[in-house]
């Protein structure tokens, strides 16, 4: 027994270092010592926003312009988004540990120095900003503050500003439903289900819209989450969460929709009016064509929160992918979401920036290590990477069609392709709950209607050459392969995608560590081995490549990137790896076979005898 818990402690150590090492930098937010700020306030320094009402016209997102003045300016000076504006002492709840008056409850959703757009502001004492704004149910303040970002002294706060209805429905994302034919709609409000009754009204483009079920409507509040920063300083309400089923869907076919909101006074409030187009059948042999990337996180276009330094390519992945958009049919970002790190604000951040996207084609999304990783909390490492969310926003933000959300492993047909998402945060060991439902998804799909069999996942169960898997010896997630690739060989997964790394890799068919197929861009017939993919680029900052050579690994590239798969029908697939920055492609393959092709046996992915030999 004291053998078996030295191994483990052993696998824990390795597990929990192995993390840290990939944590890639820290939430902006975090670097903010928002708990130890002081009253520090200045006769003759200001802060002046305007407009003061956003939202005339219906929109979400706005500029405010902020004007700021100091009598003892310095370098360090930095403007601080609050919201709600009132972020005062007097609102702190007593249960908070970390808040002690005079000091300041909350941080900041978003910061900026006063230097950023006036270079001159050191020497005038005079500054001037432009600042993006989304709605986020309540209202703003802007705060100036001396002292930097370590010891932070509140100078001078600004007038209100708030959107014309802040508690309007925004930010829809679709998700496929639990049936091929039923796509569900998600979005953020600041309505209860005691203040009104939420609902989407749809239908057929050009058609008549029906009124659908009512939605349904979740929430959480602080005691839902497991610890700092998300309980104390990065609390903030996240209003409520309503999703709606739209079902019987006819294939193909493009609806319309609105979120709508009845009051109980008897009015109505509306979203605008967006659009998206059905699933194919299940075996529809049609051109289909899917988005995956992981580790994507947010960026502010207005320059704010640490000039960008975080999640650099997050930006670029979202503007291509809008451009791009009328050629892509649905999206996997398969884990480390938005990295918000505990502070709540910036899953509405997130959301309002991939808007233009979720609203428009499925957004599916796995588990990641900042989403879901808090100690003692059933999570498969004992890091403290979800800032103390313990997966809770994930698993309430965006809808998947897994049995239980809290175990976030989940399948999915579109088309001709299976989609078996798995939870690296849950343990995925032979014998598990996951290991089962993992085989299942992979021996119940009908290569006949879906020849196209892909296994997703955020952490690298299959293979990386990044620097610190090569160090740890294995160039995977201990465990990983170990555990999975005889599922992978005896199903014929044609390609595992992975997160977690930020870069790109591919390497050849590969089963054991040896490629069983030294082709690199035309396969015909059996793969006899499952391609494994890295795509962590979406965004933020990159993982190094050890500079030792392996022969599997056929492709990479230190950039920012996500990949695409285009079926154009069940004989041929073509692969392609696109960078961010231009949606230029930079690596690709093609798959061609016949259905025989998949039933034909390969090294154990067949019984070594039948009833006919």
């Amino acid at each position: 027994m004291r053998g078996l818990n030295s191994i483990s402690l052993a696998i824990l150590f390795l597990l929990t270092t192995l993390q840290e090492a990939w944590s890639h930098g820290d939430q902006p937010l975090s670097k903010i010592a928002i708990h130890k700020a002081s009253f520090a306030l200045q006769d003759h320094a200001y802060v002046k926003a305007s407009p003061t009402v956003l939202g005339f016209k219906g929109q979400t997102t706005e500029w405010a312009s902020i004007e700021f003045s100091s009598p003892n300016p310095s370098n360090g000076d930095w403007i601080g988004v609050f919201s709600p504006a009132n972020f005062s002492a007097s609102t702190c709840p007593e249960e908070n540990p970390r808040v002690y008056p005079p000091l300041l409850c909350s941080a900041p959703i978003k910061f900026q120095y006063a230097n950023y757009s006036s270079p001159e502001y050191k020497k005038t004492g005079k500054g001037y900003l432009k600042l993006q704004l989304i709605n986020q149910r309540s209202d703003f303040s802007f705060a100036l503050f001396s002292g930097g970002l370590s010891n932070p002294k509140l100078v001078a706060v600004s007038n209100q500003v708030a959107f014309a209805n802040p508690n309007a429905p925004v930010y829809p994302r679709l998700a496929q439903g639990k049936e091929w034919n039923e796509m569900t709609v998600t979005w953020t409000s600041g309505y209860g289900i005691n203040e009104a009754e939420p609902f989407v009204e749809w239908g057929p483009k050009g058609g008549d819209r029906v009124l659908s079920a009512a939605a349904g409507t979740l929430t959480f509040d602080r005691n839902s989450m497991c610890g700092a920063p998300a309980r104390t300083v990065g609390w903030r309400d996240p209003g409520f969460i309503h999703t709606s089923f739209l079902k019987e869907l006819w294939p193909n076919r493009k609806y319309t929709y609105k979120l709508g909101h009845r009051l109980f006074n008897g009015t109505y409030i509306w979203s605008e009016q967006y659009q998206f187009r059905a699933s194919p059948y299940p075996g529809q042999n049609s051109l289909q064509r899917v988005v995956i990337f992981g580790d994507m996180g947010k960026d502010e276009a207005d320059g704010s929160n640490e000039y960008n330094n975080f999640q650099r390519g997050s930006l670029n992945t979202t503007r291509e992918l809008i451009r791009d958009l009328k050629n892509i049919d649905i999206i996997f970002h398969i884990g480390d979401i938005c990295y918000a790190n505990g502070y709540i604000s910036q899953w509405d951040q997130f959301t309002a920036q991939v808007e233009p996207i979720t609203s428009t084609v499925p957004y599916m999304i796995a588990s990641g290590n900042h989403e879901r990783d808090w100690p003692g909390t059933g999570s498969f490492y004992g890091n403290m990477d979800s800032g103390g969310e313990c997966g809770v926003l994930a698993e309430t933000m965006f809808y998947v069609p897994a049995e239980n959300r809290a175990k976030f492993w989940y399948s999915t047909d579109y088309g001709m392709f299976r989609f078996c998402v798995a939870d690296t945060e849950h343990d995925w060991r032979e014998g598990t709950e996951q290991y089962k439902f993992i085989e299942h998804c992979l021996a119940s799909v009908d290569r006949q209607k879906q020849p196209w069999l892909i296994f997703l996942a955020h952490r690298v169960l299959g293979y990386s050459s990044c620097t610190s898997y090569a160090e740890e010896g294995s160039f995977e997630e201990p465990m990983g392969r170990e555990s999975l690739q005889k599922l992978w060989q005896k199903y014929k997964v044609d390609i595992a995608v992975y997160g977690h790394v930020h870069s790109y890799e591919r390497t050849c068919p590969i089963y054991q560590n040896i490629c069983t197929n030294k082709e690199k861009h035309y396969y015909k017939g059996t793969l006899n081995g499952t391609i494994h993919v890295v795509a962590g680029g979406g965004g933020a900052s990159l993982s190094p490549f050890t500079t030792l050579q392996t022969q599997w690994s056929f492709f990479r590239d230190y950039d920012y990137g996500f990949i695409k798969l285009t079926a154009f029908d069940n004989s041929n697939l073509l692969f392609e790896y696109k960078k961010s920055r231009d949606g230029k492609v930079y690596d690709s393959f093609r798959i061609s076979r016949d259905y025989r092709d998949i039933l034909a046996c390969t090294v154990d992915s067949c019984p070594s005898m039948t009833l006919a030999s």
